[in-house]
């Protein structure tokens, strides 16, 4: 009863154009918890009690919020449903600062990427060059994972629809368009022409949360940890690497002018998400106090 009524949800919000692969995923984890409780409808204490099984707070109030959106939707129909409160995990929304590797750093990761076995696999080439990928181009996980063989061409890598529903062409480095072509002639005698770029060892797609454990992996084997109170680095921060470095890499009086393409680029929906970059780092900082240092002493930065 209550799986029917997520994949009724589901099917509606996806026929609006949303991508829901975390959110259905979540809501049939939910569903299934809430059925093995007895539950055919949304209750509150059942929902919270779901929601309260991981560790992270904000995660916790994410995954009720889920659930409430579902709730106010099925409630429209059936009253019995009900929408759980949305504050029973509210926390302050603390932007953490994202661990920004060095050169050195990036090296070091796709190394040991190259050193997962079995090593007559794959497997190894598949994650180092995946993770190169993200080094390199700052693309999302998930756009990664859904990159199709197609989707490598002579001008980039064509990323379709998206986070918000952009498709962009990202331009890659000769370096990597040729690191690249060597795992697509690789992949090749594994997956054939499966439409998927990234292949598990059966010749899949991958799954994030794989990816996720053996990047964690990695940079735990390298000591990369950060510092007390905070997140360790995570896969994300690799797009946020790619981003700084490319500011850092502007002359500081051309930063303004390039913001828009860097955050074309990345595929934000609002430019302000790259202006935030502009706090991550010490050399980016420095550019700003002198910026409006200029400014104050009556130039035009």
């Amino acid at each position: 009863m209550l799986m029917r009524t997520v994949n009724a949800y589901l099917e509606l919000r996806r026929a609006a154009g949303f991508d829901l692969r975390t959110t259905a995923r979540l809501l049939r984890n939910f569903a299934g918890f809430a059925t093995e409780q007895g539950d055919v409808h949304v209750r509150a204490t059942t929902a919270i009690a779901w929601a309260a099984r991981t560790l992270s707070v904000s995660q916790r109030d994410q995954r009720l919020k889920i659930v409430i959106r579902l709730a106010r939707h099925a409630r429209a129909e059936d009253s019995t449903h009900e929408v759980p409160p949305d504050d029973v995990f509210a926390a302050p929304r603390v932007r953490p600062l994202p661990h920004i590797f060095t050169s050195h750093e990036v090296r070091q990761i796709l190394e040991e990427a190259g050193r997962l076995g079995p090593q007559d696999s794959l497997r190894p080439h598949t994650y180092r060059t995946l993770f190169g990928v993200l080094a390199s181009c700052g693309l999302r996980i998930s756009e990664a994972l859904a990159l199709f063989l197609d989707d490598v061409t002579p001008d980039g890598l064509l990323i379709r629809e998206t986070k918000f529903r952009k498709s962009r062409l990202v331009p890659i480095h000769p370096t990597t368009e040729r690191a690249v072509e060597d795992y697509i002639r690789r992949r090749r005698k594994v997956a054939g022409d499966v439409e998927h770029l990234f292949v598990s060892m059966r010749g899949g797609p991958i799954a994030y949360p794989t990816v996720s454990a053996i990047f964690l992996t990695i940079v735990r084997k390298l000591g990369l940890r950060a510092a007390p109170g905070h997140p360790g680095p995570r896969i994300h921060d690799l797009r946020h690497t790619f981003a700084v470095r490319a500011l850092e890499a502007c002359p500081r009086a051309e930063v303004p002018g390039n913001m828009l393409a860097l955050s074309t680029y990345l595929g934000h929906g609002h430019v302000a998400d790259t202006y935030w970059y502009l706090q991550v780092t010490p050399q980016l900082m420095t550019g700003i106090a002198d910026a409006c240092s200029a400014y104050l002493n009556g130039g035009t930065q």
